[in-house]
Formats: C-alpha cells, structure tokens, sequence
C-alpha cells in the first residue's frame, strides 16, 4: 500500500534558483535567515524566523512567524494556509513551487539537513555570478501570476521579460505598475503593451533596479484591473484567432471600391486609413489607438464587407 504522497519545494526564482528542498512526511520545518534553522535563506528580506511549513497525512500547510515582510502564497499575504500540488509562495526574493516528489530527484529525499544546506550555497554562488536575485521563466511563474506576487509584496524596479529578439519592460513602484513598454517603444502605448505581454507564455524574467525614467503617461489602473482587462481581451482575441489574419500580411484597398464610405463610422475609417497608408497588419495594429482586438475585429469587418483584400 502506498504511503503519502510526498513533495519537495523547487526554487524557481531568487537567490537559490534551481535548488530543491525535499519535504519530510510528519515534520515541520522552519524557514528564515538564523544560521541554526531547517531552511536558511541568507538574504535582507527574510525574518530571522519567517515561516513554518508542515507535513502531515492531510497535507503541507504553511504559517508566517510574525516576519517583517510578510509570506505570500499565489500573490496573496497569508497567516496560515493550507498548500495545493503547483503552489507558489514568495519568501524574500526567494518564489518556492511545491512539486510532487515524482517532478524531482528521489535520491534527495536521502540527504541530511547539511547536505541540503550545502547543496543550497552551492546553487547561491552560482546564481550570485548570474543575473539579479529575481529572475526566472515564465513558463514556470506565468507574467500574471509574478505580478500578483510582486503588487501584494510591493515591490519596486523595472521586471524585464525577455521573448526572442523582444524585451518587455514592467515598471513597479511599491507593488503599483505604472508604466509598460515593449522594445521601448513609447507609441505603442502602455495599455496595449501590457495586454501583449500577458499573452506570451514563454521567456525570462528579471526584476532589476528601479528607474528614474519619466513617461508623459502614466497607467491609474490597479494591477487587479490590468490584469482582468488583459485576460478578457485575451480570451476573446482566441476566439477569432483562426480568422485573423498573420501579423505578417499586407494589405490594401478593393479597386475600384464600391463598398459605400458612408457606412463606415469613425473607428473604422481610422483602420482602414491605416491600412492605405502602411498595408502592414503589423503596422497597423501599432498605430492604430484601439486595442488589438478591437483593430483585428475592425480589420475582419473591412475584408468581410468589400473594403480591403489581402495583397500577394
């Protein structure tokens, strides 16, 4: 008969990134920066005694000590919570994924308390020759998700996410986004770069410094509101995505044109002036003042009713 399940917390960002800490059946572990601890996290942001993670045949459950910066589990500051399979809980810089013991090593669950911490410094040295504290994929921390962590914990700095050739740019003052860019390009708009940004599933992250850059526009929403109205538009835009053309197509207007102007309102005269002037869908979706499924619905319309056809 099979014993409980047992789990192990991943690093998958911070200071100790890559490292693992098997959870023992029927034991509690104590987590914080005193040397003499089960799980030592040597960094400013982590209490002397910061959490208590326990195991027990029900399940792992975690509990903040009274820390200085608060414990979060999926972006929310918790006293006590009960931990699911695919959690993520923020302590410090430090983001701790619990996996099924079958997602790591078995032979961990065979090392002591000083292996583990010297396996542990092993992987601080080597990231500490890397990147910031705070990096990582984001196909293992998704952009929303890291958000919600980094607003409840309020965090400050620029979160870079970087996709290929293409670098995202997520401003943060104490937990707020107020500005959003991508390649740095400052036409695109704030609004319409973060919606792109919450659609990629895949690259890296990095939270750097703060910035002392100033943008004639600055984003009011709240993370909870950027986040809602992203993910809306998101949905919908997959709902029509097998009808949309590539970003790659070009444009132009039917010759001789009898679709009738007149019927067209102001939005989409706007779109289709675009599309005269620069052919592109690209193009067209960066300089048109809509979002981009707004501008990819608007664009469908036009093909539908006569206005324009594909170029080959």
């Amino acid at each position: 008969m099979a014993g409980p399940k047992r789990f192990a917390l991943k690093f998958i960002s911070g200071k100790y990134q890559g490292g693992e800490f098997p959870l023992q059946p029927n034991k509690e572990i104590v987590v914080g920066r005193s040397s003499e601890l089960d799980m030592v996290l040597v960094e400013d942001m982590v209490s002397r005694k910061h959490a208590k993670i326990a195991t027990s045949d029900s399940g792992v459950s975690i509990q903040d000590m009274g820390s200085t910066n608060g414990t979060f589990v999926n972006g929310e500051k918790v006293k006590k919570a009960r931990l699911q399979e695919g959690d993520r809980i923020l302590i410090g810089t430090s983001i701790l994924k619990l996996v099924g013991i079958e997602a790591t090593d078995p032979s961990a669950l065979n090392m002591d308390r000083e292996q583990i911490k010297a396996a542990m410094e092993r992987v601080a040295k080597r990231k500490a020759r890397s990147s910031s504290p705070m990096s990582g994929r984001i196909d293992e921390v998704p952009l929303p998700d890291l958000l919600q962590l980094f607003t409840t914990s309020k965090k400050s700095g620029v979160m870079l996410i970087r996709r290929d050739e293409q670098v995202g740019k997520i401003y943060l003052r104490n937990g707020k986004i107020y500005y959003v860019s991508i390649d740095d390009d400052h036409d695109l708009g704030p609004q319409k770069a973060f919606t792109r940004l919450m659609a990629w599933e895949e690259g890296f992250f990095e939270l750097t410094a703060p910035s002392n850059e100033k943008f004639m526009v600055e984003l009011d929403e709240s993370t909870e509101g950027l986040l809602m109205d992203a993910m809306r538009e998101i949905d919908e835009f997959k709902r029509i995505e097998a009808q949309c053309p590539p970003t790659t197509s070009r444009f132009g207007l039917v010759r001789p044109l009898s679709a009738p102007l007149r019927d067209l309102d102001e939005e989409k005269l706007d779109v289709l002036q675009l599309i005269h002037n620069n052919s592109g869908v690209q193009s067209t979706l960066d300089r048109s003042v809509l979002s981009d499924l707004e501008t990819y619905q608007i664009i469908l319309h036009l093909v539908r009713k006569g206005y324009i056809r594909e170029l080959r």
